[in-house]
This record gives structure tokens, sequence and C-alpha cells, in this order.
């Protein structure tokens, strides 16, 4: 930033009662709010403006423009020619900083339009013809996605249905083996009545035997009782006549033909009825065994299906679970796609909103650095209209040039910042002082001071 002091010390009888005043005028990036106060000791107004123009091609602008006015008696007497050529090459340097503040402001100008041609909304363009092609495309996709469920589903109703093949086939193979084990129990069971029956028949054969030896003693018996009661007659002729052998024979023949049959009988219906027994027996524990086995078939099947059916249903659940956590990774996969892009959009949005508080904020600055500059520059002109009075004594052709000179400007100070303009007493003769004051970033780096 510099700073340009100009200032002009007279006495009050020099400017026709004007006490003395000093002009303090600066092009930088930082300006006080306007202001105008009186000074001590004559006139003395003082004029300041708070400003900051930023420019992004560089780092400030700097310049500055001295007039240089002498209200005694000697002004522009004896050292003219130097007072004239320090204001001509203080004008010619106003025109070069002007100019140059002219040029950046123009690169500035044109780099804000590239800006806003770049970051503003493009034209609209015409996407239908393209709609028809994206239906389309939604169509296709939709069908194939479509087409791949019904594939998989398929696919899962096969696996199933062969799972389902593969729990009968193993039940089925398990019922063979069930009733294999069933038949090799029931030919136990069968060698076990086989044996049973022949033991019976032995036992029936041994009786049938046991009936015969008695048989054969009886008929030994009778033979013996026979022979015995022969002799008897053949020696007891002569004797008196006594006891009826054949009828007693007789009797013991009915009676051991009565012991017999009732033997007979009696082994008979043991046998019968043992049989009977056994054949019950084997009757009950057949329809017994049958019962069981049908029980235990039903049983089993019961629990074949009820497998059968937590199969196909663990499978089914199976199926479910891994097309469920597809179908969740999948969204859980657009979702972030979507707040990956949320987020970039709102993103871009701060930086827009940002830009667009940040531009707004310049364009509010620079409206009031020019409303400002509006308001010094018809300060300027007033406070130099005010002093025509007391330049009287210069020649009119020299005040018309620095008059000229000075409102041709006016519209390029609108390009300059002014830091302070102040108008106050000075003490001493009726020369000028330029106090020059050069920054950077806010931190003086040099000061000059010109008479």
């Amino acid at each position: 930033m510099t700073s340009y002091s100009y200032r002009q010390s007279s006495a009050a009888s020099s400017f026709g009662g004007l006490g003395g005043g000093s002009v303090r005028f600066g092009a930088g990036g930082s300006f006080r709010a306007p202001s105008i106060h009186g000074g001590s000791g004559g006139r003395g107004v003082s004029v300041s403006s708070a400003r900051f123009v930023s420019s992004s091609s560089s780092g400030g602008y700097g310049g500055g423009y001295g007039v240089a006015l002498a209200g005694s008696d000697g002004l522009l007497a004896g050292n003219e020619k130097i007072t004239m050529q320090n204001l001509n090459d203080r004008l010619a340097s106003y025109l070069d900083k002007v100019r140059a503040l002219e040029q950046a402001n123009g690169e500035l100008e044109v780099k804000i339009r590239d800006w806003y041609q770049k970051q503003g909304p493009g034209p609209s363009r015409d996407y239908s013809h393209y709609f028809k092609t994206i239906e389309d495309l939604r169509d296709k996709i939709l069908g194939a996605t479509i087409e791949n469920s019904k594939i998989v589903l398929q696919i899962d109703n096969a696996r199933l249905a062969a799972d389902d093949f593969r729990t009968k086939f193993e039940t089925e193979q398990a019922l063979r083996l069930s009733v294999e084990a069933d038949i090799n129990g029931l030919r136990r069971v069968l060698d076990e009545l086989t044996l049973a029956r022949t033991d019976l028949e032995l036992q029936i054969e041994g009786l049938k035997e046991e009936l015969a030896y008695l048989k054969k003693n009886h008929e030994e018996e009778i033979s013996a009782l026979r022979g015995q009661v022969g002799g008897q007659v053949s020696v007891e002729v002569d004797s008196a006549p006594g006891i009826d052998l054949g009828k007693i024979l007789s009797e013991m023949r009915s009676q051991y033909e009565v012991m017999a049959e009732k033997n007979r009988k009696d082994a008979e219906a043991w046998f019968n009825s043992r049989t009977e027994e056994l054949s019950r027996e084997v009757a009950v524990n057949t329809e017994q065994l049958k019962s069981s086995r049908s029980e235990v078939t039903d049983l089993r099947r019961t629990m074949q299906g009820l497998e059968i059916e937590l199969q196909s249903q663990l499978s089914m659940k199976a199926a479910l679970e891994g097309t469920l956590a597809e179908t969740e990774a999948r969204y859980g996969a657009q979702l972030a796609q979507i707040q990956a892009v949320i987020s970039s959009i709102e993103a871009q949005l701060s930086d827009v909103r940002a830009d667009t508080e940040r531009q707004n904020q310049e364009y509010q600055q620079l409206m009031d650095i020019k409303s400002r500059l509006e308001q010094e520059i018809a300060t300027y002109r007033s406070l130099l209209e005010g002093q025509d009075a007391h330049y009287n004594n210069l020649p009119t052709s020299k005040i018309a040039t620095y008059r000229s000179l000075l409102e041709g400007q006016d519209a390029k100070m609108a390009n300059v910042g002014i830091r302070e303009v102040s108008l106050g007493s000075g003490g001493g003769g009726g020369g000028f002082r330029v106090h020059i004051e050069e920054s950077v970033d806010g931190k003086v780096v040099s000061r000059k001071r010109e008479a």
C-alpha cells in the first residue's frame, strides 16, 4: 500500500483568511471510514474512507498523485519551473498508475467473466431424443434382471429338488436297511418257531412211541393172563366151577382199553391244547409283531417326512438368507454410491454458496469503494472549488491547466482508493510537502517526504 500526503502550510492572510490546510490521499488495499472534522489554528477538514479492494491479478494497488500549490505571495515565484516540473512528473506518474490500475481492472474483469462463464450454468440441451433409448435400455435391464431372477429361482428350485431327492433316497435306503433288519429278525423268529415245531413233533413221536409201548405191554399182559387162564382150566377140569375168568379178562380188557383210550385221549387233548396254545401265542406274537412293525414303519415314515420337510425348509431358509444378503449388499453398495454422490453434490453446493457469498462480499466491497470514491471525489471537487478564491493570484492559464488536469482525472480517481484527505493548520511558510508511504501486506516498507 502506498500513501501520499499532500500538505500545504501558509499564513492566514495568504488565502484570504484560511488558516492553513493539508491534503493527504493515497491508493492502497485498505482505507478508513469517511469522516470530516475541523482542526485548530484555522480551518481544517479531514476526510477519510475505509475500504478494501481485492484483486486476483496482483496483491494490491499502489500509486499516487500529488499537486502542490503555494498560498503565499511567493507562489510559483522563483521555483516556478521546478514546481511545475515536479507537478508534471507527479501527474505523469499518477497517469501511469491510473493506466496500470485500469489495465489490472480490465484483466480482473476478464478473469471474472471467464470464471462466471466456466462456473455458471451452461446452455440447456435437449436430451429428449435420448429418453426413448434410455427407456429401452431400462426395459432391457429390467427384463434381464427378471430373467436372471427367474434363472436363480429355477436353480434354487432345482437345488431344493435335488436335496429332496437325495433326502428321499437316503430315507428309502434307510427304510430298506430297516426292512432287511426286520426280515433278518423274522428269520430268527421263524427259526425259533421251526425249532419249537420240531420239538413238538419229537414230543408227539415220543408220545406215540410211548402209546405203542403201552399197547404192546398191555397186549403182552393180556397174553400172559390168557396163558395163565388156559393152564388153570386144563388143570382144574375136574374142579368145581369157580370164577368166570373170561368175564374177568373181559372186564380187565375193557378196563385197559378204557385206560388206554383215556390216556390216548388225554395225550391227544394235551397235544391239541398245547398246539393250540402255541398257535395262539404265535398268532398273538405275530399280530403284535405286525402291529409293532407297522407302527414303527409309520413312525419312521412320519419322521422321514418331517426330516424331508425340515431339510427343505432349511434349504429354503439358506437360499432366502443368501438372497437377502445379496440384496442387502447390492442395496448397501447403491446406498453408499448415492451417499457419495450426495456428499459430493453437497460439497459442490457449499463451495458454490461460499463462492457466491465471497463474490457478493467482493461486489458489496467494490460498490462501497465506488460510492466512497465518488463521495471523496465530490469532496475534493468541493474543496478545490472552495479554494478558487485563493488562487486569484495565480496565472489564469496555469490554474486552468491544473484544474483541467484535476477535473479530467475525476473519473479515473474512482479506480484509486483514497486513504486520507485532511486540511489542517500548518505553520511556517507557504510551501507544499508530500509524504509517501509504501507498505506490503499492511506493513510499511518505505516512507518518503517531498517538499
